[in-house]
């Protein structure tokens, strides 16, 4: 299991630009990611609903309010801070699952837009959002990753980001993956999908490779099946690693998802004109969304998918809805 991640996590080859100044913690975000059932936010939820941030530059009004419950006070600090810490905090606290930040993240991700920069730092703390079992905690740092790029969740976001996937090399590989992001949050999902079917088509390995890292962001059930198709018949041994890792734990897919795509990796197992590597993801992958360890036995699984009559999926994450 320890060599299939970190088997994912490392490119063959790094990416030529610079605005990604950290390109090997971007591919172990990319990889070590697991999309399991989620925590719910607790019983303190109905306290800090309603609780709001306020931009630094107006009186933190709510504070004096707030601070005889030293856990609202600690909260009430950050109605004192500039909204890019505000941020960074918060999704920092969520990261370490503290109860009641989604809730503000949520309440609050709008009001950062034009606020809140893409810094070096909260790229970071996306990263690590991003790698969470929670899918609540990747969907927070997807929005607030969405407002500090100054992408609106509206199709004229999804255009210029393919204006820049077409015309942009060095702006591509994170444009394809905020791509996928935009149609998670609901925005033109199908136009979506077809653009990233396209591109992980393109004659360029990069492009096919971010695409299909895009296509894992989307999280949709349509997006299954070009991940599948990738992973089997792409013609770099890159892509199709991304696509098993994609499939397996990466980006946005349920743990339902993720399972509905269990047959299909079976059947790959069939194919005898798989290489050796490829079979590898084959198995890791099925080990990753399974939780069987069951090696490497093509019988062992099959044997166990047959007699697996009454499979409880384990429950998507869905908690906290943003808007």
């Amino acid at each position: 299991m320890k060599a299939f991640r970190k088997h994912f996590s490392r490119p063959s080859e790094p990416l030529s630009f610079s605005l990604l100044r950290n390109y090997a913690l971007a591919f172990v975000f990319l990889a070590a990611i697991s999309a399991v059932a989620g925590f719910e936010v607790g019983h303190l939820r109905a306290i800090w609903a309603d609780l709001k941030l306020v931009p630094a530059v107006a009186p933190p009004a709510s504070a004096s309010q707030l601070t005889s419950d030293p856990v609202n006070a600690d909260f009430a600090e950050l109605t004192r801070l500039a909204p890019q810490q505000q941020a960074e905090q918060l999704l920092e606290r969520a990261i370490h699952r503290q109860q009641g930040t989604l809730d503000l993240i949520r309440d609050n991700v709008e009001g950062w837009r034009g606020r809140v920069q893409n810094t070096d730092h909260l790229f970071d703390l996306v990263l690590t959002a991003m790698k969470s079992e929670d899918l609540r905690i990747r969907s927070a740092a997807v929005e607030i990753d969405l407002v500090a790029n100054n992408l609106p969740k509206s199709p004229k976001s999804v255009a210029r980001l393919v204006k820049e996937i077409r015309k942009d090399p060095v702006e591509r590989p994170f444009a394809l993956w905020r791509l996928g992001a935009l149609g998670n949050r609901g925005v033109q999902p199908k136009v979506v999908l077809a653009h990233l079917v396209a591109f992980s088509r393109d004659a360029n390995e990069q492009t096919r490779f971010w695409a299909v890292e895009g296509l894992a962001m989307l999280g949709s059930d349509a997006a299954i099946d070009p991940l599948l198709d990738r992973f089997a018949h792409d013609a770099s041994p890159r892509v199709r690693q991304r696509a098993a890792c994609g499939l397996a734990e990466s980006g946005m897919l349920t743990r339902e998802q993720r399972f509905a795509a269990v047959p299909d990796l079976l059947n790959l197992l069939d194919d005898d004109s798989l290489d050796s590597d490829t079979r590898g993801w084959v198995y890791g992958a099925l080990r990753l969304i399974t939780g069987e360890p069951l090696g490497n036995n093509p019988h062992a699984w099959q044997e166990w998918w047959a007699h697996h009559d009454s499979i409880k999926k384990p429950g998507s994450a869905k908690g906290i809805v943003f808007a």
